[in-house]
């Protein structure tokens, strides 16, 4: 005889929906996912502990290694037709094109960074990630915490 398995959920029947993508559009303009009006960050990428303007812990976030290669994939495909263009149009010499695309590339990197970490901190915020759930125990998401079953499959 075996036993039926159990499928598991988080619940969410005490948590109120939050807004995707404006939460994420928040973000990327570098402002608290909760309010729109407090800062997100405390210096470039250091995202603060506590929105100043609503009181919103944000020091849950784990936006750590996925911005950088969201980044990557955005420029790259922004600069890599353009350099292709430039070549196949006017064929400057190879040190003006590796000093400009340099430049243009990192100038870019840098400028989309923080965005891009940005909505991905409001990603997390909205889908009540990393401990953006306030009904959590403070617990990882996968260790079971928060979960219930939902019923029996035989």
């Amino acid at each position: 005889m075996t036993q039926p398995e159990t499928t598991w959920r988080r619940s969410t029947a005490e948590r109120p929906g939050r807004p995707l993508v404006l939460a994420m559009r928040r973000g990327a303009t570098l402002k608290c996912p909760a309010c729109g009006t407090g800062g997100l960050y405390r210096a470039y990428l250091k995202v603060s502990e506590a929105c100043p303007a609503c009181g919103e812990a944000l020091h849950h976030h784990r936006a750590d290694d996925a911005p950088p290669y969201f980044t990557i994939v955005l420029v790259g495909h922004i600069v890599v037709p353009l350099v292709l263009t430039v070549e196949k149009l006017y064929a400057p010499p190879i040190w003006l094109q590796a000093t400009a695309w340099s430049l243009v590339t990192l100038l870019m990197a840098l400028a989309a960074l923080p965005m891009i970490k940005g909505a991905l901190v409001g990603l997390q915020w909205a889908l009540y990630m990393h401990g953006f759930d306030p009904h959590a125990s403070g617990r990882e998401d996968w260790d079971g915490t928060g979960v219930q079953p939902t019923g029996s499959k035989t």
